[in-house]
């Protein structure tokens, strides 16, 4: 097959689609369409891609490039958001998320010794507490994503970098910028500037004085022979600290928002909070905050009856294939007693997410202790308001009320345990 076959017919306009609000709302019957009738096809110049074995394969393709400079080049330089997007990426350097084999892999191995199963453990009393902080601290009605994922995900990431108590306010006012970068470029040049500077001075810090931490860990490889560079390994705590809090947050909102629009799966995790593991898993699956990744094609590729060229670039639909009926039987059922297997919310192949057993020990905590101290939990109000990015799913915010009883909050009890 050829890229100039016809085009199938399709009940709408993509592009015009997922530009509009009903997108935004629910992408999901949208994916459906694409599965069926166009699962490989052309979306304002780019390839969507949204079956799941089709997605999988391409996340484990090495034709399948995450190079910058590539992926740069294949955007052009027309767009104004894509020249913004190209200075702050020049800034960032070469990182994991941004390079391909053997580069990647080299950069994997060393970063892979900050994300052991031991260190992530080792947090785990520190992320209940965190939780349990701010779930004391907040009344019978809060935001789930304001008042709780975003702070919690700040947190356990200064927490995880061991940053020092007196910084952590500053900190956080970084992370508040670089959650939308492109609201003010200018300032979040500045404030990646001004983190780079920050993380150098904590580098230094931990050569002389090593913990347990991240830092440490990424530290103690730029001593070996296949090192990590100054350069390396600033920018890698810069991605690690940016994607751990995006991810976390809204992937805590998304889930939270799941179990309240489907009540008997929320009494089922308060009469069996053994399952919040599968829970964790489930949310992820139903609802990913990452729907789409960016790859561009290193060499031609069939995929699907298509003959995707070199140099095109490709949207890998993760939320859509999470919705195959070919991989999961009742996708658009939310079970929290599914297995887990076969989803592909934290990718696949060696880009698979480094901090995926962090993710998800924070929202176990997290969505495990709202439902255990929250006897009342429902929506406060009826609307519900997406950012615009089609290529992710995050709630501006989740009003919830908690309880009724206008005295004291419930007790928390003892901490769920993982399935």
């Amino acid at each position: 097959m050829t890229s100039g076959v016809a085009a199938p017919a399709l009940p709408f306009d993509p592009a015009e689609e997922m530009a509009g609000p009903g997108f935004r709302a629910d992408p999901y019957p949208f994916y459906a369409v694409m599965r069926e009738r166009a699962p490989v096809h052309r979306v304002r110049g780019a390839w969507l891609i949204s079956r799941c074995a089709d997605v999988e394969a391409a996340l484990a393709d090495p034709r399948m490039s995450s190079d910058r400079d590539r992926m740069t080049a294949a955007l052009g330089s027309g767009s104004p958001v894509v020249r913004e997007l190209s200075r702050l990426t020049a800034r960032l350097g070469r990182v994991m998320s941004n390079t391909d084999a053997p580069e990647h892999s080299r950069l994997r191995r060393l970063v892979s010794r900050g994300f052991t199963a031991r260190r992530v453990a080792r947090l785990r009393g520190d992320v209940q507490r965190v939780v349990d902080g701010l779930l004391d601290g907040a009344g019978p009605e809060l935001d789930v994503v304001g008042d709780l994922a975003m702070p919690l995900a700040s947190a356990v990431i200064c927490e995880l970098f061991a940053v020092p108590e007196a910084d952590r306010p500053r900190v956080h006012g970084w992370f508040a910028v670089l959650r939308d970068l492109l609201a003010d470029v200018a300032r979040s040049e500045q404030v990646v500037g001004e983190f780079h500077e920050y993380l150098s001075w904590l580098a230094a810090r931990r050569r002389e004085q090593p913990g347990q931490d991240v830092v440490s860990a990424l530290v103690a490889a730029q001593a070996e022979d296949d090192r990590l560079t100054e350069e390396e390994l600033l920018s890698t705590c810069y991605v690690i600290i940016t994607a751990g809090d995006e991810t976390t947050t809204h992937l805590i909102g998304n889930g939270v928002l799941a179990l309240l629009r489907h009540p008997e799966q929320l009494a089922l995790l308060r009469a069996r909070p053994d399952l919040v593991g599968r829970a964790v898993d489930e949310c992820a699956r139903y609802d990913s905050p990452t729907q789409v990744i960016t790859r561009v094609l290193a060499a031609d590729l069939e995929l699907g009856g298509q003959l995707l060229r070199e140099g095109d670039i490709a949207y890998l639909g993760l939320a859509s294939a999470n919705r195959d009926p070919r991989r999961h039987a009742d996708p658009d059922l939310f079970d929290l007693t599914r297995s887990g297997r076969g989803s592909l919310a934290f990718g696949h192949g060696p880009h698979f997410c480094l901090g995926a057993s962090l993710a998800r020990l924070e929202v176990e905590l997290a969505i495990g202790s709202l439902v255990r101290a929250s006897p009342g939990l429902r929506l406060r109000g009826d609307g519900l308001e997406w950012h615009r990015n089609p290529l992710q799913r995050k709630l501006v915010a989740l009003p919830v009320v908690r309880w009724d009883a206008p005295l004291s909050s419930p007790s928390r009890g003892t901490p769920c345990p993982v399935s």
